[in-house]
């Protein structure tokens, strides 16, 4: 098989030579180029054809965002990651980056301390995106493992008994979840008799932000969880970075929680522990719906949900950014409904309310770019 051709963007001379050593070590990756500014490598794209794109945000003459607009507008669909950093500029910028066109985002190796710190973090965090979001196959660890390229999906398993009335809704999501959570959220029916509860893998600061974006997208209310809150229909609550995401039954009531128990499948916050939680609550009664990501987060809550008579959708490999987690599900046959994304908010609303209930905004809804509707 041939290498990874990846172009590495940055106009920093340090970061571009420890991304291209780390890289260069992989002898599945080969670093074809780099490029000091957006301006260049829109130009070295067309020369080199890379397989994907390592981009930062902060470049003299065309910053990041440009250039994934600008490489977008050629239509070109190379997967392109943004080098981010763990500030709130840094996260507006990074969500700006994704709703351009950009597939995913890494820590910038500068700043996490010594050069060996950040060859590590490199390795750690860049390399497997890298292999995900190129099909390629990913050693199992921290650096997570995505579904093969082209995996059969595997009939539901038969029921004992009939499926029951999903009483909360819960979504999981991760690599290209951002974008797709902002076509299927806004999509809903702007009076959902539910609440619902979302895990998307992200740092603090990120989902705060990313929180704020999509409740200006979507007809229902979209916060960043706090731990204590009421369950209410038509409030979507996403897990805060680095904090799982369960559900507490009260004498008063059903309430968020939060926790900072130790990850599950290398994240925090973790699709299964909601999921388990759900289940838990509610006897079974839960419609569980996992988007594109990377690993398998999400695959045993799955059959959970779907063991004690709740329903499972996915997302197809043909519109997932990375079919990991999506195709995990499939795979293990946990999906009842394996769907374009496009189809998704529709799969929701005919199993919660029925298939004549009123939509919210159409789910081409325009991307969160700056925040804005």
């Amino acid at each position: 098989m041939d290498p990874i051709r990846v172009l590495v963007v940055d106009d920093s001379v340090v970061v571009r030579k420890i991304v291209t050593d780390v890289l260069s070590e992989d002898p599945a990756i080969e670093v074809v180029g780099t490029a000091v500014n957006g301006r260049i490598a829109v130009t070295k794209l067309e020369q080199l054809k890379p397989d994907l794109v390592t981009m930062d945000i902060e470049m003299p003459e065309m910053n990041g965002i440009e250039a994934v607009r600008a490489i977008r507008a050629r239509r070109s669909r190379v997967p392109i990651i943004m080098f981010s950093t763990l500030t709130e500029r840094g996260a507006s910028a990074t969500l700006d980056a994704l709703s351009a066109g950009a597939n995913d985002y890494v820590t910038k190796p500068a700043n996490v301390g010594s050069v060996a710190q950040s060859m590590e973090s490199v390795r750690q965090q860049l390399t497997p995106k890298i292999k995900a979001l190129t099909g390629r196959p990913v050693t199992t660890g921290p650096a997570r493992t995505p579904a093969p390229a082209a995996t059969p999906v595997r009939p539901p398993a038969p029921r004992t008994g009939a499926v029951k009335q999903p009483a909360v809704l819960v979504i999981g999501s991760s690599t290209g979840g951002p974008e797709a959570l902002a076509k299927v959220l806004p999509a809903l029916p702007t009076s959902l008799p539910v609440p619902v509860l979302l895990v998307q893998h992200m740092p603090p600061v990120f989902t705060r932000q990313f929180a704020q974006r999509l409740d200006r997208l979507c007809a229902l209310d979209v916060v960043e969880a706090v731990d204590g809150t009421p369950l209410a229909p038509g409030t979507v609550h996403l897990a805060p970075g680095d904090h799982h995401l369960t559900i507490r039954r009260t004498p008063r009531g059903l309430f968020t929680a939060l926790d900072q128990s130790p990850p599950e499948n290398f994240c925090r916050p973790a699709v299964d522990p909601l999921f388990r939680s759900a289940v838990e609550t509610f006897d079974g009664a839960v419609l569980g719906v996992v988007l594109t990501g990377m690993g398998a987060d999400g695959r045993i809550g799955a059959g959970r949900i779907r063991e004690t008579g709740g329903a499972v959708v996915v997302q197809d490999q043909a519109t997932s950014v990375v079919w990991g987690m999506p195709g995990a599900v499939a795979t293990a046959g946990y999906a009842d409904e394996v769907l374009p994304l496009d189809r998704v908010a529709e799969a929701i609303t005919r199993r919660i309310t029925g298939p004549k209930a009123p939509v919210g905004r159409p789910a081409t809804a325009p991307a969160f770019v700056g925040g804005r509707r």
